[in-house]
């Protein structure tokens, strides 16, 4: 772990450096306690050879350059507390290339970048950097494991025309997440010239915001997706929220294009936020998915695990509830999907899942207990002779 103090200290070295130099400099960051166990297979739960297990520590550092220069820097630690083979098995993200939860410690700069302010209404962001999913749908950062993967990418961000912002990017590599993920290693997206993108959001018609975005992947496809926020159930004197989304992958080879639609309702009764939405996707040759991970979906019925489920050959119901309980909250989720021959889960059967989520901040610290029950047609999905399978996940995040 000596690495890990020595690039720490040289951050707060930098940091130190830039003030005596006027810069305005912000600190901050978090630290991260994560487990997970399942008993998919032969494992049973909280067996070490079912579960997994993370610590980690990211330190942010922002700067003020001046002449509308900026600049961030991210730094991670990851490490496994010594648990492995004893507690765990195996880690939830790792780096420098092994994958053995022994091996899991490491340190790496997960963000890196330069900001400039081009006009008054021009953004430039160039380096390692989070993109969000509202604003980059097949491209995105996602949050569900220890820390988030990132992206080496040029972004401009214009906001001249009135009510609407406009995005355009070139995304070159990702460090990609999924377990047991290597969080050192940056890969292209597509084959050698990466992927552009535009997108384009506008509130000028009030009660409908769309969001549209194009993308051009390097010999893998060209995407389209569009995602339309309404008021059309207040307009209908209706106490609900109505949301739409579809969009199409065409890859550049061989095989047809994927077409995804989907609709949100939700509402709020009795204090309690209700949701129910539905998705469709064919059986076209690519998935509806995060083409920076290949893990998680821009689908209105994404879950904790369903996504293998929902992303291609598939018709997906979801209902959930979020209900405020002592310092925290309830989530309860349900989804089913009727697949066919090409998901990813539980191939030509249908899918169950049950998620029970609680998550509460305490003492400046957000905590988040998970159960997570799944369910397939298929008598070997998860294991052999395995139709079902639960896993149990916690988390404790403090921010600083």
């Amino acid at each position: 772990m000596n690495k890990i103090y020595l690039s720490l200290a040289a951050a707060s070295l930098i940091a130190a450096t830039t003030a005596t130099a006027d810069i305005d400099v912000k600190t901050g960051g978090q630290a991260v306690l994560y487990y997970q166990t399942a008993d998919n297979g032969d494992n049973d739960l909280f067996n070490h050879t079912g579960s997994r297990a993370n610590a980690a520590l990211q330190i942010n550092l922002n700067a003020d350059l001046g002449n509308d220069y900026g600049l961030g820097i991210q730094g991670t630690g990851l490490s496994t507390l010594g648990l492995e083979d004893n507690l765990v098995d195996n880690v939830m993200q790792a780096g420098g290339g092994d994958l053995a939860a022994d091996s899991g410690d490491y340190f790496a700069i997960t963000k890196a970048y330069i900001t400039k302010k081009i006009t008054c209404n021009t953004l430039a962001k160039l380096g390692r950097q989070e993109l969000p999913k509202a604003l980059s749908p097949f491209a995105f950062s996602e949050g569900w494991n220890v820390i988030k993967n990132t992206f080496d990418a040029m972004v401009v961000i214009n906001t001249d025309i009135p009510d609407t912002t406009v995005v355009g990017a070139y995304v070159n590599r990702t460090n990609g997440n999924g377990l047991a993920n290597d969080m050192s290693t940056f890969t292209k997206i597509g084959a050698d010239e990466g992927a552009y993108m535009l997108t384009l959001q506008n509130k000028s018609l009030a009660g409908f915001t769309p969001t549209f975005s194009y993308y051009n992947v390097s010999h893998v496809a060209t995407a389209m997706w569009l995602d339309l926020q309404t008021d059309l159930g207040k307009m209908a004197g209706l106490p609900v929220n109505i949301a739409l989304q579809g969009g199409q992958m065409d890859p550049d080879g061989a095989g047809d294009s994927t077409t995804g639609l989907g609709i949100k309702i939700s509402g709020k009764v009795a204090g309690i936020a209700l949701t129910g939405a539905y998705t469709t996707v064919d059986d076209g040759a690519l998935p509806i998915h995060n083409l920076g991970t290949g893990v998680k979906t821009p689908l209105y019925t994404q879950m904790i695990l369903n996504q293998g489920a929902i992303k291609s050959d598939s018709d997906t119901f979801m209902l959930k509830g979020v209900a405020p309980v002592g310092p925290g909250k309830v989530i309860a989720q349900f989804a089913m999907s009727s697949a066919g021959d090409t998901t990813g889960v539980g191939l030509d059967d249908d899918y169950q899942e049950l998620d029970l989520i609680y998550k509460a901040k305490i003492a400046g610290t957000t905590f988040l207990a998970a159960y997570v029950y799944r369910g397939s047609d298929n008598d070997n999905a998860f294991g052999q002779g395995n139709d079902t399978m639960n896993v149990l996940r916690f988390w404790a995040r403090y921010n600083f």
